[in-house]
């Protein structure tokens, strides 16, 4: 009992501490800033899943963590240490998110509206009801795009959108401008991997079905609309309606028909943020109370002296920059900076849209070459979406760590700039119409430099054996999921080559260079 008591003070109760604080914290800063205040605006799906998602590791791990490692847990079948903090992970994401989709439908106003014109005059809410409208479906705009999805955009998603603007009454439909629009909108994912014969079969009958679906539509059948919150999709609803030539439209409002009755808005939202808690919890609870103490560590760590301290160190470890690792840091702590820039831009979080990437600066031939040579370069700071970019920034991390110290910083830098480039230049030969971005072009070109240090012994004897193999392992297995489609595998070559004649080229120097500084040896 006592060591059960001892495991409720020390443990349990700091991290019910932590995701108490998280849930109710974020969820009262959510309604702060963005509902009561409206400071600014973020992309729904940052705000109401990845912010969520994001919060915990840092808590956890520096507050929770070091109290975990007083249990004894054989790690023989993996990280158990790890998989606790993942459980205490998803026990403060889960109900966080489960808050924050409450939080929006609980906090949004009901504005009654005798007409729609009313809406432009009135402050914005979430909710409307409409007492006498007119839709003018003769003008309806179709609105239709593809998303690429996944890592190597393996993936696709099809959108269709039947946008219908919204009137005062019937005579309006003389007039060429219209306020708001009320949205049907149908989405299906398909593989991007397959034939453009067979992606156009999928698409068309996807449209088919949504069309027909979208005809026999009561439109009239329901009780409120809903005005939807900002995210990468409906972005492209205003783009549609600004284009189209039927109705004008300066800021259109777009709604979405709602038929369930308002109060019932919420659902079990609010009852399952504390289920899912509780089911958590419970887990968590049960997974302390297996493992025995580790006595030594349980005694230092009374003592104030606890043998796993200073946990966040070792989380910053890859991201700060110091003596024989500076410049590799600050190449990843660059990317990860301009991939958070573009999330909070409202561009995406697990895929972007092929037209931002191309805003940003996405190598594409037609612009390329027709005087933007800058996209060589700002092409391999930028990354599809977060598989993407968290694949590149471990690949670096790892090379970094192995290349850096005997490079130097300087040519470390000068490696990886001017091997992205060759890699872009590559691209740019190979496909006549592709947007490429990412690291990995750059990222392959220190591979290209570490596999020539390797193979003309630049390294000693025993650490060539070891890594040799590894490497070439490494290099053929992403070469080949290159060949098999959605990856640019000519930045890959490209980077690649290149870096393994510069590094034939350094290789002669580092050796004498070697031979004069013993620490190498």
């Amino acid at each position: 009992m006592h060591t059960i008591f001892e495991k409720l003070k020390l443990i349990y109760v700091r991290f019910l501490i932590i995701a108490i604080c998280i849930i109710g914290g974020y969820t009262f800063l959510h309604w702060l800033l963005f509902i009561r205040f409206q400071l600014f605006t973020i992309n729904e799906d940052v705000l109401k899943i990845w912010i969520p998602f994001a919060l915990p590791w840092i808590p956890l791990w520096i507050w929770l963590l070091p109290r975990i490692k007083l249990l004894k847990l054989k790690q023989k079948k993996g990280n158990l240490y790890a998989l606790f903090i993942l459980i205490a992970c998803f026990a403060i994401t889960i109900p966080t998110i489960v808050a924050q989709s409450y939080l929006i439908k609980a906090t949004g106003k009901l504005t009654s509206l005798d007409k729609i014109s009313l809406i432009e005059k009135l402050e914005p809410t979430k909710y409307y009801n409409l007492k006498n409208f007119y839709f003018d479906k003769n003008k309806t705009v179709i609105y239709n795009a593809e998303h690429v999805l996944g890592k190597g955009y393996d993936g696709i998603l099809y959108h269709t959108c039947f946008l219908i603007p919204i009137l005062d009454k019937i005579s309006d439909t003389a007039k060429s401008e219209c306020i708001a629009w009320l949205c049907f909108e149908y989405k299906q994912s398909a593989d991007n991997s397959v034939t453009d014969d067979e992606k156009d079969k999928v698409y068309k009958e996807f449209f088919k079905e949504s069309f027909k679906d979208f005809k026999s539509k009561n439109i009239l059948n329901f009780i409120y609309l809903e005005r939807p919150e900002y995210n990468v999709y409906n972005q492209d609803f205003y783009k549609a309606i600004q284009k189209n030539k039927k109705c004008y439209s300066v800021n259109p409002v777009i709604l979405f028909p709602i038929n369930e009755p308002f109060g019932k808005r919420t659902g079990n939202l609010l009852i399952w943020v504390f289920v899912a808690f509780a089911n958590f919890c419970i887990i968590w609870l049960i997974m302390i109370l297996i493992p025995k103490f580790d006595l030594e560590n349980l005694l230092k760590f009374k003592k104030g002296k606890p043998d796993n301290i200073n946990e966040a160190k070792v989380m910053l470890f890859f991201f700060l920059p110091r003596k024989d690792f500076f410049i590799t840091p600050i190449i990843i702590d660059l990317n990860v900076l301009i991939f958070i820039i573009m999330m909070f831009a409202g561009l995406g979080f697990i895929s972007f849209r092929s037209e931002d990437l191309l805003a940003w600066g996405a190598n594409f031939k037609p612009y390329t070459i027709n005087g933007q040579w800058w996209r060589l370069l700002t092409s391999t700071f930028l990354h599809g979406g977060m598989m993407h970019i968290a694949a590149n920034m471990i690949g670096l991390l790892f090379i970094g760590i192995l290349l850096e110290p005997r490079l130097g910083r300087l040519r470390l830098v000068l490696i990886y700039l001017t091997t992205g480039i060759l890699a872009s230049a590559t691209s740019l030969w190979w496909y006549d119409a592709t947007v490429s971005v990412g690291a990995s072009g750059a990222i392959f070109g220190l591979y290209g430099v570490f596999l020539a240090f390797l193979l003309t012994k630049v390294y000693p004897k025993d650490f060539t054996k070891s890594l040799l193999w590894s490497i070439l392992i490494f290099i053929g297995y992403n070469l080949l999921m290159g060949f098999t489609g959605g990856i640019d595998n000519a930045a890959h070559i490209g980077g690649l080559v290149s870096g393994f004649i510069i590094g034939l080229i350094l290789s002669q120097k580092l050796k004498i260079e070697a031979e004069d500084d013993p620490a190498h040896n």
